[in-house]
């Protein structure tokens, strides 16, 4: 039965990085205002703002974008994602950019536009603003024939609109370093056409599958162009990295070269392995590493699919030599954080048995015939009262247990609705995970399931949810192939922590299954350490 357990474990220790990969496939405020209302009626503005995560500098960003065309709703995707890095930064705006009047923004630092629809109708205001302003423009992919079409344009940057290159590119070079592009990637990047290569520096390059280059971003000024949209097939080690780190430049941040590592032991509950968690703790309290646990606190098996047929449900409180192992852990430097409350739904295959720590919490999800896991929405009877009633009664068992009160969430395999989300910007304001949205997060519009993306973060922000996000970016080991998912060992994700050094003040988070032993765990943070990162507590992430 245990290898039985490891196995399952294993299938979906990585979805969250699954849904970042795939979801945006067809690539062609306040803290309360943030987190989005549980509503089907349209919002009656589509502007919203939000707040800075803490540390962050005193950057105002204005995020504008796209709404047209039968696409029109990836605008708000990319939007969506913007606003969360630039909230590293300080506060921002987000708004499409059919809306922007003469000055709007005079009252911003910085303004980044993503030009995901191709020919969108720009205000001319826009355009005229854009071309007389000191203050710091990004402007990403589709459009820039209309700028550059503006008086004066090629004489002050130095450069005008290209053509799409559809070549394959699976490569692009920042700071020295070389970052993927998935293959599966087939939009074109602009190449711009130089008219004064002393005026245009390249930041980034873009290199063909015939060893051929050309500039991937630039800079003229206070211009920054980038020649597509970041934020599509989207890994571990992509060239979103460059346009995370590009933002420290267009948006004024003055922080310096710092690189710190976190890790989280996963997937802990009440029939987990004591002595297996007393070894993790070891180890990593004799190496001076602080650490997360990530606890549910109710075990789940409605079906017997662990136990011969026979269900099986207790808690934390029927299991004491693991709350032993749990305060042993905490005494060695381990802060535990809530994990959800059974991590599994009812007594349904969510996707698979029903057991704890192998199916989904907050989220209904299938496999379908290709091996994939497919997200599907929201479970029954979801809302902001059943969400908040399971987190409470979870907080409950640790108490009970003598563990404390959690002060920081994580969703299981990071899936929930907005409903979900603001269950927890409401209890506790701070999670450690990688994020899941929808367009109508944003706008405020119906939300639409069907087109789910998620992200991952380099630095800690508050994302549109309200809630600050202790980030995780490089994933997990897993020593077994699962569903459509490779194996992936400490190299691979040193190997990916390394290329997150272009990232000037970033961080290499992953999480750990006290299952696999102390070995890989050993490998990993004496790999991490070794090319530049110092590890650190996910509190210090959250203090800014």
């Amino acid at each position: 039965m245990r290898d039985n357990i490891v196995t399952r474990r294993a299938v979906l220790a990585g979805a969250g990085a699954a849904v970042t990969a795939t979801a945006i496939g067809l690539s062609t405020v306040e803290a309360d205002a943030a987190a989005p209302k549980v509503t089907t009626a349209a919002a009656t503005s589509t502007t919203k703002t939000g707040k800075a995560a803490p540390g962050a500098g005193a950057a105002k960003t204005l995020v504008l974008y796209d709404t047209t065309g039968d696409y029109g709703w990836l605008g708000e995707v990319y939007a969506t994602q913007t606003a969360n890095l630039a909230s590293h930064f300080g506060t921002w705006t987000a708004a499409p950019v059919s809306g922007y009047r003469a000055g709007d923004l005079n009252a911003y630092t910085a303004v980044i536009y993503l030009g995901s629809t191709y020919d969108e109708p720009l205000p001319a205001a826009f355009l005229t603003d854009v071309t007389t302003t000191t203050k710091s423009v990004t402007w990403v992919y589709n459009n820039i024939w209309q700028l550059a079409k503006q008086d004066g344009f090629a004489a002050k940057y130095g450069f005008t609109s290209g053509l799409f290159d559809f070549a394959q590119v699976g490569e692009v070079t920042y700071k020295g370093r070389s970052l993927t592009r998935g293959s599966e990637n087939n939009s074109g990047i602009m190449n711009l056409t130089i008219s004064d290569a002393a005026k245009v520096t390249t930041v980034a390059t873009a290199t063909r599958a015939d060893g051929t280059t050309f500039p991937w971003a630039v800079t003229s000024g206070n211009l920054t162009y980038v020649g597509e949209i970041p934020f599509s097939y989207v890994t571990h080690d992509d060239r979103y990295l460059v346009f995370a780190d590009l933002l420290f430049t267009v948006l004024g941040s003055t922080a310096g070269e710092r690189h710190r590592a976190l890790v989280r032991i996963e997937d802990v509950g009440p029939d987990s392995d004591p002595d297996e968690l007393r070894a993790i703790a070891d180890y990593l309290s004799s190496v001076k590493v602080p650490f997360s646990v990530a606890v549910y606190p109710r075990y789940r098996d409605p079906k017997g699919a662990q136990n011969d047929g026979k269900a099986q449900d207790y808690t934390l409180l029927k299991k004491p030599k693991v709350i032993a192992a749990l305060k042993y852990m905490q005494s060695k430097g381990g802060t535990l954080l809530m994990h959800g409350y059974t991590h599994q739904y009812g007594s349904v295959a969510n996707p698979y048995d029903g057991v704890s720590a192998n199916d989904f919490e907050f989220f209904t999800a299938h496999v379908d015939d290709a091996d994939r896991v497919v997200y599907d929405g929201p479970v029954d009877g979801d809302s902001v009262a059943w969400a908040t009633s399971r987190m409470l009664a979870s907080g409950a068992l640790f108490v009970a247990a003598g563990l404390g009160s959690p002060k920081i969430f994580e969703f299981p395999h990071y899936a929930a609705s907005p409903a979900d989300y603001q269950a927890v910007h409401a209890l506790f304001g701070k999670r450690y995970d990688r994020g899941l949205y929808f367009p109508g997060v944003l706008t405020g519009a119906r939300y639409d399931y069907t087109r789910q993306f998620g992200q991952f973060f380099p630095y800690t922000v508050r994302d549109v949810y309200g809630s600050v996000v202790v980030p995780e970016n490089v994933g997990n080991v897993e020593p077994t192939a699962y569903n459509t998912h490779p194996v992936r060992l400490p190299s691979d994700i040193i190997a990916s922590a390394e290329r997150n050094l272009v990232v000037r003040d970033g961080v290499a988070s992953c999480f750990y299954h006290s299952y696999l032993g102390t070995d890989y765990l050993k490998e990993l943070v004496t790999g991490l350490t070794k090319v530049g990162y110092t590890f650190v507590s996910a509190d210090s992430m959250l203090n800014g």
